[in-house]
């Protein structure tokens, strides 16, 4: 795996975090009008940090231990609106969201710095995606980071015009 798409995850909570804060806290739970256009699902800002911390831990972990651990296992796609409202993301906290997803973030770093080049060539079938390996999730993780930073700045150009 190259260093710079491990650095790039590692680096990703802080990001994340300084993206959420630059959102007004009056914004954090607003929608636009329209979500044409979002580069990301069509979650609040808050949304957008409970759904990245969900997708760490329930999503892209348990893919990776399934995929180091069976024999080409379906990794299923997870219903983000579904786990959206059953979670109450409206309603988080966003320190706590924070913290959990910073002590994910660096589980999941810790667990991909430790694997040797075999094991990213570990394969699986990734529901909505087809045939993947270790590395290519590795991938996926990270351009799903990308999405979401985004999106919090779809969101500002949103709230920007809103204010006007």
């Amino acid at each position: 795996m190259h260093p710079i798409t491990i650095d790039t995850l590692a680096a990703f909570p802080l990001q994340l975090e300084a993206h959420f804060a630059a959102i007004p806290a009056e914004f954090r739970h607003w929608t636009p009008a329209s979500w044409e256009g979002v580069p990301s699902e069509p979650f609040t800002a808050i949304e957008q940090i409970c759904h990245v911390r969900d997708i760490e831990i329930d999503g892209y972990q348990l893919r990776f231990r399934r995929t180091l651990d069976e024999v080409d296992p379906l990794l299923v796609s997870i219903d983000s609106d579904a786990l959206a409202s059953e979670r109450g993301y409206a309603a988080a906290n966003p320190v706590t969201v924070f913290t959990a997803f910073r002590a994910a973030r660096a589980k999941t770093v810790e667990l991909l710095s430790n694997l040797n080049p075999e094991q990213f060539k570990r394969s699986a079938e990734f529901e909505g995606y087809g045939p993947v390996t270790l590395r290519g999730l590795v991938h996926h993780l990270c351009s799903h980071d990308q999405q979401h930073l985004a999106g919090l700045q779809w969101l500002l150009g949103k709230i920007e015009t809103a204010r006007r």
